[in-house]
Parts: structure tokens; C-alpha cells; sequence
């Protein structure tokens, strides 16, 4: 048995306990395979822990004079929130200016789930982000925005439905030129 069979094997016990705590019946029939079923989702959302950053960009950043602003909008994110361990839904938005290097379309996407599959709070996520790319590329600038609904403050505490939390890190020329965050916030648009 791998140590992450190991692992989930682990978690469906934990799970048992839980719902049984809870006052249900892990044997009534709709719950029999719950914590099996919990656990390999549990794994499966938080598979940012056993990843790779250098396996993931994986040479995929390439020479280019393209000097002008790069970004990708839209990026759906999916995140566990570190205290309450619900989830926050939203769109990532990542923009930079290259400076001899571009990075390969998909490991945008693939940077920002790297970092959302973890236990989280947006504030840091979209930091890491940022900060990622920017390691990445050795660019001029990045950008990046998230725009989120977190269920722990929609199912449960204040219980408002409709709230929707922005957050922004602006690093290099992002951050100094207005002109290059207006532009990028003006995409976002």
C-alpha cells in the first residue's frame, strides 16, 4: 500500500468518527461509504501539498522580446479556508510584463491551483501567486487579483449570501507605475 493509500486509509477512519460524533449512523446506507468517499475529496483538494513548483513550471518558460502586458483573466479557483475548512470560490485574474521570458499559458492556471489546493486565506493565496510568477519569469511586474465568495461567511456566522472578497498584489512595475495597474485593472473589467 502507497503512503498516500496510507494517508486516505488514515483520513476514512478520522472521517468515521467524525459522523459519528455528529449523532448519525455511519452504517445507514446513504453513509456506508461517506468517510471513504470524504476522505479521497479531502485528499484530492489539498493535493497542492504534494506538489511540485519545478515540476510544474517544468521548462515551460521561454525567450521572448514580447514586452508588452501578459495576462490571463478568468482562472476559476477553488480554496479550503485554514479556519473554518469550507470553501472560497472565485476567478483569478494574472497579468505581467515580461522581460526576456514568458511563461507557458497553462502554468498560470496550474500556479494558482498549486497554491488554492491548500488549506488557505485569499489574502496570502494571492500573494503566493504573485510572487510565484514573478520567480518564475524575473519580469518587470506582476499582478494579480482574486475575487472570491467564501462559504464560511455565506453558510454560516453573518450568513451573507451575496458578499464577494477582492484582493490584489501588485509587485515591480505594477506596483510603482499607475499606468501599468490601471491598465491591468481596467482588463480585469
Amino acid at each position: 500500500m502507497s503512503a498516500e493509500d496510507q494517508t486516505v486509509q488514515i483520513m476514512e477512519a478520522h472521517y468515521r468518527e467524525i459522523i459519528t460524533l455528529l449523532g448519525e449512523d455511519v452504517n445507514r446506507e446513504g453513509l456506508v461509504r461517506t468517510p471513504e468517499r470524504a476522505a479521497k475529496a479531502m485528499h484530492f483538494l489539498t493535493r497542492g501539498y504534494r506538489q511540485s513548483l519545478d515540476e510544474l513550471v517544468n521548462e515551460a518558460v521561454f525567450t521572448s522580446d514580447t514586452d508588452e502586458l501578459v495576462m490571463v483573466r478568468n482562472i476559476e479557483m477553488y480554496s479550503l479556508c485554514e479556519h473554518h475548512m469550507l470553501p472560497f470560490i472565485g476567478k483569478c485574474h494574472v497579468a505581467y510584463l515580461p522581460d526576456g521570458k514568458v511563461l507557458g499559458l497553462s502554468k498560470i492556471a496550474r500556479i494558482v491551483d498549486l497554491f488554492a489546493r491548500r488549506l488557505q486565506i485569499q489574502e496570502v493565496l494571492t500573494r503566493q501567486i504573485a510572487e510565484t510568477v514573478q520567480q518564475a519569469i524575473q519580469g518587470r511586474g506582476v499582478g494579480v487579483v482574486i475575487e472570491a465568495q467564501h462559504m464560511c461567511m455565506m453558510m454560516r456566522g453573518v450568513e451573507k449570501q451575496n458578499s464577494v472578497m477582492t484582493t490584489s498584489c501588485m509587485l515591480g512595475s505594477f506596483r510603482t507605475q499607475p499606468q501599468t495597474r490601471n491598465e491591468f485593472l481596467g482588463l480585469i473589467k
